[in-house]
């Protein structure tokens, strides 16, 4: 029977856990995890080859990054209504639809946050609503232009580099 995991740390967004796992020899290991809710992450297409990126600063690495829009999920709530609450939240943009396109995890050897994909399609635009402290700022691109980005180092987001090839890779099938 495995044991309960230690609680060190918990926020307001995730939680810092300490597991004991047996090996196979007997012995104990033990390793420190995030336990995440886990989040979206969404290809919004303005346009049939335009896509919506944002400009958001994260403090973590003191950078501005260029990124897709995407969001932690909220207890309790459904992946779709978080990337609908999130796609408006950041970019303004309200989609006619979505489509889940795939989830992945982000970093498994230290969290546990599964990222679910989506793509958003049929947007109109209106008011962003960003949360405080939240320095995001749109920017609409063409899809040569971010895949050029990519090939360039100016996207280096984890999560934007695996929706926007894995998107990619779809449309060329």
């Amino acid at each position: 029977m495995r044991p309960e995991p230690e609680l060190l740390l918990e926020t307001r967004r995730f939680r810092v856990v300490r597991h004991a796992q047996q090996l196979a020899d007997g012995s104990l290991h033990t390793r420190e995890t995030v336990v995440h809710p886990g989040a979206v992450v969404i290809v919004a297409l303005a346009g049939p080859r335009q896509v919506v990126l944002i400009r958001n600063y994260r403090i973590a690495v003191d950078e501005e990054l260029l990124e897709l829009p995407a969001g932690t999920i909220d207890p309790g709530e459904d992946p779709l209504a978080t990337a609908r609450r999130e796609l408006a939240e950041e970019t303004g943009y309200r989609a006619a639809e979505f489509r889940r396109l795939t989830e992945f995890w982000v970093s498994p050897g230290i969290l546990s946050e599964r990222m679910h994909l989506f793509l958003a399609t049929g947007l109109q635009p209106g008011p962003a609503a960003l949360e405080k402290g939240e320095q995001i700022r749109p920017l609409v691109v063409d899809w040569d232009e971010a895949l050029q980005m990519i090939d360039q180092q100016k996207i280096r987001d984890a999560k934007t580099l695996a929706g926007l090839l894995y998107y990619d890779r779809l449309m060329k099938q």
